[in-house]
């Protein structure tokens, strides 16, 4: 992942609102100062934030960087693995930083629908400009019951960011 502006992320993060307990997962395979970035805003409110990281030498970085820090917790994760859900937790904010093949993108999604609270919002960065890409995520999104998909194209200079919410009350 390329860096992204440090006060444009946190000036995105204001969308998150000050409420007890939120919980933040994020599938990322690299962006150090990303993860750094929202582990700090999850520790000063006091929010659960999961890296599920998808590559093994990220994992190892952030391990060691978050060892000591109960709000973070890295996990080696693969999309490959049949559910997404850990320890039953369900998450207002999904976060998704990496590249994600194609054919795995609906696969995804189904799986990421389960552990998103009703009415959360999936958060996913596609490289800046790519609008056949953003076309194809919005289609896939609501197959998989996701609505009110917008797109913040004019805040990161290298991405764009699509933005879901999950529909409460429907699908699986």
């Amino acid at each position: 992942m390329k860096n992204l502006e440090q006060d444009k992320l946190e000036k995105l993060l204001e969308i998150i609102p000050s409420s007890p307990a939120l919980r933040i997962a994020h599938f990322s395979e690299s962006g150090e100062m990303m993860t750094e970035i929202l582990s700090n805003f999850c520790q000063k409110r006091e929010y659960e934030y999961q890296i599920n990281c998808t590559d093994s030498s990220f994992f190892d970085a952030i391990s060691n960087k978050f060892k000591d820090t109960k709000e973070v917790k890295p996990v080696k994760f693969t999309l490959e693995r049949p559910r997404y859900m850990i320890q039953g937790k369900m998450y207002e904010y999904l976060f998704v930083t990496m590249a994600i093949k194609e054919e795995m993108r609906s696969d995804f999604l189904k799986k990421a629908h389960g552990i998103i609270k009703n009415a959360g919002n999936i958060l996913i960065f596609l490289p800046k400009g790519s609008y056949e890409e953003r076309y194809h995520w919005i289609e896939l999104l609501e197959e998989h019951y996701y609505v009110a998909s917008n797109t913040i194209d004019d805040l990161f200079e290298n991405y764009d960011v699509l933005i879901s919410k999950k529909m409460h009350g429907w699908g699986g």
